[in-house]
């Protein structure tokens, strides 16, 4: 731990190259409170104690964190990167201009959950401290630590809306992404939620939800302490497999560790969507697996063991969004990609990233050119939700 004190502030900044340096309780005092569950001390800590974030793996552990006396008051999740893959935003154009410009793009500081597009990442900052002294603190020690150790820049990833803004005063510049997102519209049940599609929808949703009766299938919810220690492994399996269809595209970041580790500190939050044959009740030919807190549920990975016709839309949404309204889930982001899910009831919804280039070459160009990205990725979003089949198109309001 490599700690920095200031006299003139009650607070003393330390950089930490793993999270078990900082004791659990203390970071998710911070981490619990969020929505989001991607930046609570076990999921992260099971990132990196597995060999999935490592500096092996081009994610090296840069954690920022905020000290009064010897109590943690705030923190921020960050990485050196040595490239840009697991991070589903794609900045490989800015690489390629810092390239031609003779800059060195890489390694980058960057905060996020590693591999984990999902909206939410933020300063984790103590509710009794002064928000706006510590976030101005810790983005000087990040310029700091930048600058010093030719750092190209600092980009936050999928960022939480409310937080946004704070740091776009600090001189951070926003670009504009979308990600396809499920709301539940007050919907009491399943049916409620197919009236919102158009009537030729409507039939072609449940012409795919039966398609897996006729073949003998069927769809079951797991949660918590009911999830067989086995299962997890299996999912490595599952997650293995569907990742190697896409040889090098295949994003296949997490090792079996991760999941097998999630049974022991994790599965409080897990839910598998599991399907069965009638032939066999204990082991799914198909699986896929969410997150879930409070009133929100991610899903995450998937796999079956053979093609079957509708197996991925019943295993990554329709189950999941009917487990959603049956347990007051009012937003469902199913991951990264895929326009197929638009017809399923996930509009384009906006997130944005938070950029600072520390050559100012890099920067200037940034600035100059940002806007007229994000008005075209506007313009794409706008179109993409013109094409969704529902009957109301308020749903499609951002």
């Amino acid at each position: 731990m490599n700690t920095l004190h200031s006299n003139q502030s009650p607070y003393s900044v330390a950089w930490i190259s793993q999270i078990s340096e900082v004791p659990q309780s203390e970071w998710d005092q911070l981490a619990q409170p969020l929505k989001t569950p991607f930046f609570e001390w076990d999921w992260l800590h099971n990132l990196e104690a597995s060999g999935s974030a490592t500096g092996q793996a081009g994610w090296l552990p840069n954690h920022l964190t905020v000290w009064r006396d010897s109590q943690l008051v705030a923190a921020a999740p960050l990485y050196l990167k040595g490239h840009s893959r697991g991070e589903f935003v794609f900045d490989h154009q800015w690489a390629d201009l810092a390239y031609q410009l003779g800059i060195e793009y890489y390694p980058k500081m960057l905060g996020m959950s590693p591999f984990t597009p999902a909206e939410g990442y933020r300063f984790l900052i103590a509710p009794s401290e002064d928000e706006e002294e510590i976030t101005g603190l810790m983005v000087h020690e990040i310029d700091r630590f930048c600058i010093n150790h030719k750092i190209s820049g600092c980009h936050f990833l999928y960022v939480d809306r409310q937080w946004q803004s704070t740091l776009e005063k600090q001189g951070f510049t926003p670009w504009l992404h979308h990600s396809y997102i499920w709301q539940n519209q007050g919907y009491n049940s399943f049916d409620d939620y197919l009236k919102i599609f158009n009537a030729n929808q409507r039939r072609n949703i449940k012409r795919e939800r039966k398609a897996l009766d006729k073949v003998g299938l069927e769809m079951r919810i797991l949660t918590g302490d009911d999830i067989p220690k086995s299962m997890f492994s299996l999912m490595y399996d599952f997650y293995a497999s569907t990742c190697d269809k896409f040889g090098w595209w295949g994003s296949k970041y997490l090792t079996r560790k991760f999941f097998e580790q999630l049974h022991h500190d994790y599965r409080h939050r897990v839910v598998f969507v599991a399907a069965y044959t009638e032939l066999d009740d204990r082991q799914p030919m198909g699986m896929s697996f969410c997150l879930t807190k409070g009133d929100r549920l991610y899903g995450r990975y998937w796999g079956s063991l053979q093609d079957v016709d509708c197996l991925h839309f019943n295993a990554c949404y329709y189950s999941p969004i009917e487990w959603g309204i049956n347990h007051g889930i009012q937003s469902f982001d199913p991951g990264a990609g895929g326009r197929h899910k638009q017809r399923r009831g996930f509009p384009a919804r906006p997130n944005y990233s938070l950029h600072r280039f520390y050559d100012g070459r890099l920067s200037q160009i940034l600035r100059n050119y940002i806007h007229r990205i994000n008005d075209m990725e506007k313009q794409e979003i706008n179109y993409l939700n013109q094409d969704l089949p529902f009957t109301d198109n308020s749903l499609t309001d951002f």
